[in-house]
This record gives C-alpha cells, structure tokens and sequence, in this order.
C-alpha cells in the first residue's frame, strides 16, 4: 500500500497508458484506432503555428481573444461565453469539478465516451449509466435515472465510439423534460462530420437555456489531436464558473495561433467532410462484401461487428492488424466485444486496412 492514499472516489481507475498493441518496430503505423482526421491539419495552421515559435517567451492572452472572436463569427455566436480548454477533455473535468459536490449523480449513457465517468468520479460525483436502445442514446432511460441528486447529464452527440446521433427534436425533449437544475452538457465533437438535416450540435439550446453547454473541439475534423485544444459554448454565468476554474494561461500561444488559421480555411474543412463522405459508404460497402456488419454512423469512425468463430472474431482480428502496423480500437471494455471502432483514414490506408481484413477472414497467418 502507498504511503498516501488517493481519495475515494477514484479507487479502482485504471491509469491510461496506450500501447502500439504489438504493431512490428520500425513499421509503418496506421492509426485508425483514435477518430484523428484523416487529413491531417490545415497548410495554413501549420504555417500559423511555425510563425509564433518564435514567439513562445510570451503567455498567451488569458481571453485568447483571438480565437474566440474568430469562432465567435463563423458560428453567430458570443465570444464572451466561449471558454478554451486543452481539448474538450479537460472541459469536462472543468465541469465536474465546477458544478458536481461529492456524492451527486451524473448521468451518462451506456455507451457513452469514456470520460464521463472517470471526470464525474475525479469530482467525487456517482456516475450513472443509463442503457442505450441498441447503440443509441435513449431519451427515456435518461429522464428516468434522474433523481434528487441529479446535478448533470453527458450527452455525446454523435456518440463516440457508437458513431450514431440523437436527432435535434430529441435533444430538446430531454432538455425540456430535465429539472432546470440539471446542467446539460451536448459534447459535440464530431459535428463537422454530420450530413442529417434532423442534427443539431446545440448551439440553439445554449442559446435558449442557461443550463446548457455545448463542447466542440479541434482534434477531429480539424486535424489538430496532437495541439489539445477544444472549446465550449455556455450561457454567461457557465462561462464565468469555468474561467474561475481554469488556469489563467491554459492554452498555448502555438495552438491558439493554428486554430485561428484553422477556422479561416474553410476550403479545407470542406475537403475534410467530403473526404469522410466519400471513403466511409466506400469501407461499409467493402465490409459487407467481406461478410462483416459496419454500424451505420454519423461520424469519421464506426463499430464494425465480427463473427463469433474463434480465430475470425473481434479479439482476433485486433492483433492481426496490429501486427501489419494497423491500430484499431477494441470494444470489449465497452461490454461490445463482438465490434472494433474504426476511424477513415487516408485513401491508401483504407484500402490497406481492408486488404488485411479481406486476408484476416481467409485464414492467412500474418
């Protein structure tokens, strides 16, 4: 036993420690395994970020106006009442610690992101899943899990890893039918991707509530994993708890700078959906011939289900992979040790990764 114990509530966390899961050294990895665009970031955000290195003696503006104001004017909404933060992971422990007391419930959906479970028991707070209906978020089993000490609800929308999407008519419904003192959080991160007419990323509730937040971020359709930075929309008095809990200079000046350039490129936001557009029907279609299930989904990822024969099954098909340097996501831990989640990835990768399952499902060695 250490000499001093952790506290409670974060008994039994397993430390994250990613692996290349026996990709051969030296080989090239192809990582399809953490939902990274495919494309990499914009020209102009690299050239952004290489142009203040020279600058990194200064601490960024505690406001980072700059981005702010820029995110401020392509989405119509107020700077003011975006906060920062490196990657909308550290958001959600923000608001965790912010607004959830040791022993309040946060609920979360069964196969919800990972995070909201491990900020709501950093907090101190009781997680509290609520079933899924199939891979989707259920409405109803969410309302029906909130009780008195309910403080706060995580709604992935798309979900990550199930890659559906709750329509924006379903959305308000929970809204509405959740007690006012009920923080709801709408963590939208893969919203660039969507093509529904029926979704909404949330920014109309944070307009219209003041228990309302939306997170987006920058590691997705932005091509930025490796700058960590998201950001979230809230009504004022949100806002304003965030910052007092925050660190004053929590984003760097180099990440600041990209994200600014980032946002301005619209061609290649544009170029980065209709890569996903074209290259996700055209890894389902090839899946399905192979004689596999792919999830239907809304994001740059999807759940593809494997036979139950040992030896041609999700767990084996994982090391397979592995070992001709391609990474993809297991879903055991989720308690769907049927699938693997897989991300698009570049137009050579793709057609890699299903070269190795077409070889993976005839019996081939390696």
């Amino acid at each position: 036993m250490p000499s001093v114990a952790p506290k409670a509530s974060i008994a039994g966390l397993v430390a994250g420690k990613p692996a290349l899961a026996g990709a051969p050294t030296g080989a090239r990895i192809v990582r399809l395994h953490l939902n990274e665009g495919a494309l990499g970031p914009s020209p102009r955000a690299i050239a952004a970020m290489r142009e203040m290195v020279g600058r990194i003696d200064r601490y960024p503006g505690i406001d980072a106006s700059g981005l702010v104001v820029a995110l401020g004017q392509k989405h119509g909404i107020d700077p003011a009442r975006i906060v920062l933060g490196c990657g909308s992971d550290e958001l959600i422990q923000f608001l965790c610690l912010a607004y959830v007391e040791p022993g309040e419930e946060v609920i979360h959906t069964q196969y919800g992101f990972v995070q909201f479970p491990i900020a709501t028991r950093i907090a101190g707070g009781i997680p509290v899943s609520a079933p899924d209906d199939g891979f989707t978020a259920s409405v109803d089993a969410i309302l029906e899990r909130v009780t008195a000490r309910t403080k706060l609800v995580f709604l992935a929308n798309p979900n990550n890893p199930t890659g559906t999407a709750l329509p924006a008519e379903e959305v308000r419904r929970l809204r509405e039918r959740l007690p006012d003192r009920v923080l709801l959080v709408v963590d939208a991160a893969y919203a660039e991707y969507v093509q529904r007419p029926d979704y909404t990323a949330g920014i109309e509730l944070v307009e219209a509530t003041d228990n309302t937040v939306m997170l987006r971020t920058f590691s997705k359709a932005f091509g930025m994993a490796g700058l960590r930075l998201g950001w979230a929309y809230c009504p004022q008095p949100v806002a304003d708890v965030l910052y007092s809990v925050r660190p004053p200079y929590g984003v760097n000046s180099p990440s600041l700078a990209a994200a600014v350039a980032a946002v301005e490129d619209q061609a290649f936001q544009d170029a980065t959906v209709a890569h996903n557009a074209r290259w996700m029907p055209w890894l389902q279609e090839r899946f399905r011939e192979l004689g596999l299930e792919p999830m239907p989904t809304a994001a740059n990822f999807m759940m593809v289900r494997f036979p139950a024969e040992p030896g041609r099954n999700a767990e084996a098909v994982r090391p397979f992979l592995a070992g001709r340097g391609i990474l993809v996501r297991e879903m055991a831990g989720y308690g769907a040790p049927a699938y693997i989640r897989l991300s698009v990835g570049t137009e050579d990768e793709n057609r890699l990764l299903v070269d190795a399952v077409r070889d993976f499902l005839n019996g081939a060695n390696s």
